[in-house]
């Protein structure tokens, strides 16, 4: 196994992949009109051969005490806590560890899929952002939600995609969308600093944030061999590779340890400035998304 270096749900393959079946290939778009995006309008492969993975992610050894957040200068978000809020580095219980982006990684290449209709939700409530670890397909709406009515902020410094930076002074939501894979995007809160998320970027549905217990689910791939990616803020990546047959469910386990906290690497690069760079500078650079009218 390989070492380099979310609060709500599992997220959406169940659900995004399932709509395929329920709509004639449509994930996110309808047959006759397209899927959101401009992508595939149908699932690239035989729904009826799929398979699916459900996982486990587990946390050896003890783990780094998130501490209480001091919100004194919120009251309006501190009321909402019934207890102190904590930050939320490490999400483990009895072994288990949570917020822990698991995607596929390898084997999907030269397939595409709809992109969903449906909306990820980034709701800031309490002076947190809920969930602390998503996950989307390219060109699927990212909403951010502003739940508490006072000035919050939302500065993404992707390395891949276009950065952005929005402020929301009350209760409102804004759109936005990122055009090129990317494992991870880090979205932090300019005016409470203790606020922070972290979004996979994939072009595929078959992506899921491990929940309190350690679990996962990733459902209806197409049957194959598949490279899957562990992904944590503090402890990096792992690889583990799966066999996926035929009407079949395979199991897979990720092991993190105390011990990869010294020498952990975690994917996060520095965000490329799209200002005073012509666009050969920025094709160079690696960066070259579309810019649309969500995007300025």
């Amino acid at each position: 196994m390989k070492i380099h270096e979310k609060v709500l749900h599992t997220l959406t393959p169940l659900v995004v992949v399932g709509a395929l079946a329920g709509c004639g290939g449509g994930d996110g778009g309808d047959a006759a009109g397209g899927a959101a995006g401009g992508g595939a309008t149908e699932a690239p492969f035989d729904m009826a051969t799929a398979g699916h993975v459900t996982g486990m992610v587990m946390f050896e050894g003890t783990a780094p005490a998130d501490t209480p957040i001091d919100m004194t200068s919120e009251p309006t978000c501190a009321a909402k806590h019934a207890t102190p809020a904590m930050t939320e580095s490490f999400k483990v219980s009895a072994g288990h560890l949570g917020d822990v982006f698991v995607y596929v990684k390898e084997g999907l290449e030269g397939m595409s899929f709809p992109v969903p209709a449906e909306a990820t939700l980034i709701n800031q409530d309490g002076c947190q952002y809920l969930p602390h670890v998503s996950g989307v397909m390219v060109n699927q709406t990212l909403t951010f939600q502003n739940s508490d009515g006072l000035l919050h902020n939302i500065s993404a410094s992707p390395t891949v995609n276009r950065g952005f930076n929005i402020t929301q002074p009350v209760n409102m939501t804004t759109d936005r969308t990122l055009a090129q894979p990317e494992v991870m995007v880090p979205i932090q809160c300019d005016v409470h600093g203790w606020m922070n998320s972290y979004v996979g970027v994939v072009a595929h549905p078959y992506h899921a944030v491990s929940n309190a217990g350690g679990t996962f689910d990733l459902r209806n791939l197409p049957p194959g061999e598949y490279v899957l990616e562990a992904w944590h803020s503090r402890l990096g990546t792992q690889e583990a590779t799966v066999t996926v047959a035929t009407g079949q469910t395979a199991t897979v386990s990720f092991s993190f340890t105390e011990a990869m906290l010294a020498n952990a690497v975690v994917p996060l690069g520095e965000p490329i400035d799209p200002h005073f760079h012509t666009p050969e500078e920025l094709a160079a650079a690696g960066y070259a998304p579309a810019v649309t009218g969500a995007d300025q």
